[in-house]
């Protein structure tokens, strides 16, 4: 049986299975070639910890819309509770959800999912990239921001509570840009996925 593996390099091996044991697939590697899928938007995701399976649906989801780098994030509101060692085997869980949905949509790159952040550390990187938080009251829409640099964006996600008034002002003061995404009121995960397409289809490659 001929197979296609591939190992996050943005290559793919076509390969033939030469034996199925019970712990082990041995394959043939017959020939490699570049298979790139990436956006050419750079996504970084600070994603607040939802309950519940919600925050693997964000996970897996965002990682097929193209985002590049996830990181869970703690907040004021957060109704989440783990402890290191828990948080470690979430973190692995949610590398693995990464990986899997690498496969299904075809991506040759896997997204890291980084260690668990407070809000306001992450907040306060600063890797160039254009900082973005949806916000009721903004002035933007994602359809009239900035140029985006060759960074990305960093698009900050709340919790189902949403953020204190203290975590917005925050934000406001490590240079986020506020941006408006429609009328109506979100779900956490409704809210990341919404706002990654938008910004896919105005400055990556979704609708190409």
């Amino acid at each position: 049986e001929q197979i296609i593996l591939f190992d996050g390099s943005n290559h793919i091996f076509h390969a033939r299975l030469q034996a199925v044991e019970k712990k082990q697939i041995i394959a043939k590697i017959e020939s490699s070639e570049l298979d790139d899928r990436e956006s050419p938007l750079a996504i970084h995701l600070g994603q607040v910890i939802s309950r519940g399976d919600r925050m693997e649906f964000t996970i897996q989801k965002s990682v097929e819309l193209g985002v590049k780098t996830i990181t869970p994030l703690w907040s004021e509101r957060c109704g989440v509770k783990l402890d290191g060692e828990r948080m470690d085997k979430k973190i692995q869980q949610w590398q693995k959800i990464a990986i899997a949905a690498c496969e299904q949509c075809g991506r040759n790159i896997v997204p890291e999912i980084r260690p668990l952040m407070k809000l306001q550390d992450w907040s306060a990187e600063n890797d160039g990239a254009l900082k973005l938080n949806l916000h009721p009251r903004a002035q933007y829409s994602i359809k009239t921001l900035p140029n985006i640099p060759v960074e990305g964006v960093r698009l900050l996600i709340g919790s189902e509570g949403g953020l204190s008034a203290q975590e917005i002002a925050q934000t406001e003061q490590q240079g986020f840009t506020e941006i408006l995404l429609g009328k109506r009121v979100l779900r956490t995960e409704t809210a990341s996925l919404a706002a990654i397409s938008a910004l896919q289809i105005c400055f990556g490659d979704l609708g190409e």
